[in-house]
């Protein structure tokens, strides 16, 4: 069963950008929830409708006895009563026809009580049968800042003055975190919408994102959220921000691997639901931040950043040990810090004392900062420079008019096209020229160093995705009649865990390169198989019960000869017979030895939601020495595949090392990518796969060890 679609910006905008909002509950209690909502009310653009039948007016405004008895059918609903008496307000809702509820009310799945579930399952039933949009139960509210829609009882600033352009968007599972970084408001940060959504019965954090990437007055979204029931969902909200050229940054809570203890291969192991979730977003174009305190300077960042038009990054500071600071963080994040270019060089020569540094990181010293003609000139220099596509100006100290150099930088990044980032380092973190600096329509003010190389690593990274997500779709390297003989090999098999030698035969159907073999099932064909592939060979004991062979002591490489092939068939027989019984044993599988190279894992776990995640890294037992890996969502392309590889810190290994002939990285690209359309095209028969490993050479690529983990299968 699909989940259900996305609302869309125009099934939102009654309930979150309403022209009428009615409050049922209304009372003149000002600490009761409907009270101090009321309260929040009072700058609302449009009509507040007051209802309760016990009162004829609250607070001198007229409050009606139903929803029925009102001059209009109310945009947005905000029920604020006891939980035992909303069902049949939701009913009336429906009824009516009303845009939106919004239900503050707990005590419903949230409980973990399936009673109370029940009651749940039952308004988000009669809400979607009368097409009225449900934000919660057990919710916050939301606050829409455009029309001072503050539907919420948290206590809530309202709006003064237009909102800038640079305003964004808030979106979080957790209503407490949400309003909490509503707080940053305080210092400055202008916010077009703050949402949360409670349980979550029907609106959800992804409805939300899908309604903000259609608003013009958000510039770019803040989310923060856990997990959802179907995780595409929110890759379908990301591509709708991207289709609107809206910046997406995402902080996701419980990152833990949980989902991949029970995995049985090292992909599995590597693969768990965040690294998914992660992937998916990555190729999606959402901007991921690794910590809280970094998702709303990053956003706004985001909200006010042009395209860059060049990766160096000069930093301009009044004072030396700042400029080293940034530079340290700029070198941990890889963000480019190109030295001037000679005619920059020139102008800050002319204007740097002695004793300052006319370079990047560049110290201008307090003497050339405190003169504004030298600061102005200076600045315009570097951002006049092709080689830079931002500035960041460190902040020091604070007060003494201190934050004009904010203005000044934010000024020439609007003159040039660029981006300025202003670095607040004093801990004195809501001084002199704070609210002022975040009002700049052209300058991102960061109060930690690190929050700002990761912010301008992301915006070089993203500007990146945006170029290359024009590429076409990979294009098929097989036919459809081979993923379908493909299908049912992997379905007939005799057991959910293939064998090697049928996990490899499934896998050559695709192109992928296989070392041959023999299975024999007694001493005498062992070595008579042995003979016939060559010395030296390989012994594998085959069994669905042994997915693992090295940790089960029955494999046997390098046999030169048939007494060593004998001597390791009793060997290896004799081992598997202490993990598992004679009837799960198929007999022992004979390979020619293939020579050293270099080896690669090439794996996917099939994630429900997302899809099937690929996992590419260094193999054999340096997967799990090493866990060196890198993900994506499959299929990819050969040069997808290829970039993959160059992003492996033991890509070294494959370009030859102290010596060593280089890996044929072309054909290694092919074959991941082949591995890579198997994923994709078995996606709903299998669980996982695991080739570990491919032995690469400059001039030979082979699969020597297969994995293939099916979908359970009724029989």
């Amino acid at each position: 069963m699909s989940s259900r679609k996305l609302y869309t910006h125009d099934q939102l905008r009654r309930a979150l950008h309403p022209r009428s909002i009615a409050v049922v509950g209304a009372t003149s209690n000002e600490r009761s929830f409907a009270g101090r909502s009321m309260a929040n009310l009072k700058q609302f653009e449009g009509t507040v409708h007051l209802v309760n039948p016990r009162y004829a007016e609250v607070n001198g405004q007229v409050c009606y006895p139903s929803l029925s008895a009102l001059p209009e059918v109310p945009d947005c609903v905000l029920i604020a009563t006891a939980r035992d008496t909303v069902e049949p307000i939701v009913q009336e809702c429906a009824r009516l026809g009303v845009g939106g509820v919004v239900l503050f009310a707990s005590g419903y799945a949230e409980t973990g009580n399936p009673e109370k579930a029940a009651d749940q399952a039952r308004l988000t039933a009669i809400a979607r049968e009368g097409g009225v949009t449900l934000l919660g139960p057990n919710s916050i509210g939301y606050a829409n800042y455009v029309t001072n829609a503050l539907v919420s009882f948290t206590p809530l600033p309202a709006r003064t003055g237009e909102l800038p352009a640079h305003a964004i968007g808030l979106v979080s599972q957790s209503g407490a975190l949400a309003f909490a970084l509503q707080q940053a408001a305080n210092h400055g940060t202008a916010f077009s919408h703050v949402f949360s959504c409670g349980n979550a019965c029907d609106m959800d954090v992804t409805d939300q994102i899908a309604y903000l990437a259609g608003d013009p007055a958000c510039a770019a979204i803040a989310c923060v959220f856990e997990g959802l029931s179907d995780a595409s969902r929110i890759v379908r909200a990301a591509e709708l921000c991207a289709a609107a050229g809206k910046p997406l940054v995402v902080y996701k809570m419980a990152r833990g691997a949980l989902g991949a203890a029970a995995a049985m291969s090292h992909t599995g192991s590597m693969a768990g639901s965040d690294r998914a979730y992660s992937t998916a977003l990555r190729e999606a174009g959402v901007i991921q931040v690794d910590t809280l305190e970094q998702l709303v300077p990053t956003t706004v960042f985001f909200a006010k950043a042009p395209a860059p038009v060049a990766t160096g990054v000069a930093i301009v500071s009044g004072s030396g040990g700042a400029g080293i600071v940034a530079a340290d963080e700029a070198e941990r994040f890889n963000v480019p810090l190109p030295q001037p270019a000679d005619d920059t060089r020139a102008i800050l020569e002319a204007h740097i004392p002695d004793f300052g540094a006319a370079r990047n990181p560049c110290d201008l010293t307090a003497q050339a900062t405190n003169n504004f003609d030298s600061f102005i000139r200076c600045g315009d220099a570097v951002f006049a420079d092709a080689q830079y596509g931002a500035a960041v100006v460190p902040l020091v100290v604070t007060g003494d008019g201190n934050g004009r150099r904010f203005e000044v930088f934010n000024e020439l990044a609007l003159k040039h096209g660029k981006m300025a980032c202003g670095l607040w380092m004093s801990n004195w973190l809501e001084g002199p020229d704070a609210h002022e600096a975040e009002a700049l329509p052209r300058l991102a003010l960061f109060r930690s160093v690190s929050h700002c190389f990761a912010a301008l690593r992301a915006w070089h990274e993203h500007e990146a995705w945006r170029v290359s997500r024009q590429a076409a779709r990979p294009d098929r390297l097989t036919s459809a009649s081979v993923a379908t003989a493909a299908r049912e090999r992997i379905l007939c098999a005799p057991a959910d865990t293939l064998t090697e030698r049928e996990a490899k035969d499934v896998l050559a159907a695709y192109g992928v390169p296989v070392v041959g073999e023999a299975l024999a099932t007694s001493e005498q064909d062992a070595v008579r198989a042995a003979e016939a592939c060559g010395y030296p060979v390989v012994l594998k004991v085959e069994s669905p019960a042994i997915p693992h062979k090295s940790e089960a002591g029955v494999i046997r490489l390098g046999l030169e000869n048939a007494e060593e092939v004998a001597a390791a068939w009793r060997d290896v027989m004799a081992n598997a017979r202490k993990v598992t019984t004679d009837d799960r044993i198929n007999g022992v599988l004979v390979q020619s030895q293939v020579p050293a190279g270099v080896e690669i894992l090439v794996g996917a776990r099939v994630d429900p939601h997302l899809g099937p995640l690929l996992i590419v890294g260094l193999g054999g037992v340096m997967v799990e020495l090493m866990q060196d890996t890198v993900a994506a969502i499959a299929p990819v392309s050969a040069q997808k595949a290829r970039d993959m590889l160059e992003q492996l810190r033991g890509v070294a290994l494959l370009k030859g090392f102290r010596g060593a002939a280089g890996v044929d990285m072309s054909r290694l690209a092919e074959v991941i990518a082949a591995l890579s359309e198997f994923a994709h095209d078995q996606r709903d028969a299998i669980e996982e796969f695991d080739v570990n490993p491919l032995i690469c050479t400059a001039d030979r690529i082979v699969a020597v060890d297969a994995l293939i983990s099916r979908r359970p299968v009724k029989r």
